[in-house]
């Protein structure tokens, strides 16, 4: 719970709350997205929880960040007239806000208020459905929560009396609570701790089965979940909504070829992802990191496509997925591109090696996509050691940018690299 009474209280509320989402834009602050865009996906945030009505949304541009409101006394005022007119109860702010702003937001405009880390937070804390997907939620939620404690305590002062290191009469309540929230966290780690040991023994025994694993990752909503159903014929939830699949899923696919693969579904990536949650879902994500191919999804519909592919690009970086590990990146949603850009699109693709061009929602490319991932499969693979020199930095680039490096050292005069590559990508490197 992030808010007093937590989401519950509005779930279980005879109407949902009237919410308003405001996108902070500041100026000196660097961003791949253009603030419009950023308030879509807040808004698409919001309207990923059922309990929420957005009855508006504005950006606000912000010259400097005001430490105590965030946001300047003029258009404090202003929005708190919006707010009692529209009858708003619950502000989202899609940005970082501190204990202190929102506590004096909260108390200046009478609403309740979530920044994007607890927005997300209450998301998946509503699709979580196995029990290592509530496990880490809850975690995440907690490492969230202890940082807010200033929100519920601030007006309690250092009680009299002794010491005492149980607490008793000489701790605050703030501290009290702090310790309550270290215990909860400590139990729910002994639990995730032997929900992951029994994944590991799942893990294991699939080790075991010579089928290769192909990972789908992407931007959340970027069509994973109905790509991986049109793969497998299987049925998981697939909607036009943020965040639609928490949970990894996994079944058998027969390629073309005849060969079998296991595929995974994986949670959706978005920018600037909560750090509590990167950590929590670490564990959900090592699916990935053994992953015998990843499918990267892309919605080339979005008209921030490429941003979007940078933020999953850093994110699998992050997680330490091996850069030796090949790569397709699916160009999905064609049905929804313009049909004036569908040609010049196709073409793109066709040049440009390991990219695939589909529409998982109506099958388009779907089968070629299929063969081409058999073809991945069935490529042999075979192992030389390069000397380059530093005039070669094209080449050099060109080797790590397609993970076949497996070593490398640097000579007086250059590089000797160790590949492991296919004959296609020999032929490729022979053309630079």
């Amino acid at each position: 719970m992030f808010f007093e009474g937590g989401i519950d209280a509005y779930e279980t509320a005879a109407v949902p709350s009237r919410a308003y989402v405001l996108h902070p834009d500041m100026k000196s602050a660097r961003s791949r997205r253009l603030p419009e865009h950023g308030l879509a996906e807040a808004v698409s945030l919001a309207v990923a929880l059922p309990s929420i009505e957005v009855i508006g949304s504005e950006i606000v541009r912000l010259a400097r960040i005001h430490p105590g409101m965030l946001f300047g006394s003029g258009k404090i005022e202003e929005l708190k007239t919006r707010f009692k007119s529209e009858e708003i109860d619950l502000v989202l702010v899609d940005g970082t806000v501190s204990p202190i702003q929102q506590r004096n937001l909260e108390k200046e405009w009478g609403v309740k208020l979530l920044d994007r880390t607890g927005l997300i937070l209450e998301i998946f804390a509503d699709r979580a459905r196995t029990r290592e997907g509530v496990l880490q939620v809850e975690l995440a939620a907690l490492s969230y929560q202890r940082t807010r404690l200033v929100r519920a305590w601030t007006h309690l002062e250092r009680q009299r009396g002794g010491l005492g290191f149980v607490g008793g009469p000489g701790e605050t309540q703030i501290e009290s609570d702090r310790r309550a929230i270290d215990d909860q966290v400590v139990r729910l780690k002994r639990q995730l701790e032997k929900v992951v040991k029994t994944r590991e023994l799942h893990r294991a025994s699939r080790r075991k089965v010579p089928f290769p694993l192909v990972a789908l990752v992407g931007y959340t909503n970027a069509g994973k979940s109905t790509l991986f159903n049109r793969m497998t014929g299987a049925d998981v939830l697939a909607k036009d909504m943020l965040f639609a699949t928490l949970d990894p899923t996994m079944r058998g696919v027969v390629l073309p070829s005849g060969r079998k693969i296991i595929a995974s579904d994986t949670v959706g990536f978005i920018s600037d992802l909560p750090t509590q949650l990167v950590a929590a879902f670490r564990a959900t994500l090592e699916e990935v990191l053994e992953a015998d191919l990843i499918l990267h999804v892309r919605d080339i519909s979005h008209p921030e496509t490429a941003e979007q592919a940078a933020d999953v690009n850093d994110i699998l970086a992050s997680l330490g997925v091996r850069k030796t590990v090949p790569m397709v990146e699916v160009w999905n949603k064609l049905d929804l591109v313009d049909p004036s850009q569908r040609d010049a699109l196709l073409a793109q693709a066709a040049n440009r090696e390991g990219v695939m061009a589909v529409s998982a929602l109506t099958g388009e490319g779907v089968d070629v996509l299929l063969e081409s991932i058999s073809a991945t499969f069935e490529e042999e693979k075979s192992e030389r050691v390069l000397d380059l020199s530093f005039a070669e930095g094209k080449r050099h680039a060109w080797l790590h940018d397609k993970g076949v490096v497996l070593s490398e050292t640097q000579t007086e005069t250059g590089w000797q690299v160790s590949v492991l590559w296919t004959a296609r990508q020999e032929k490729r490197y022979r053309e630079l």
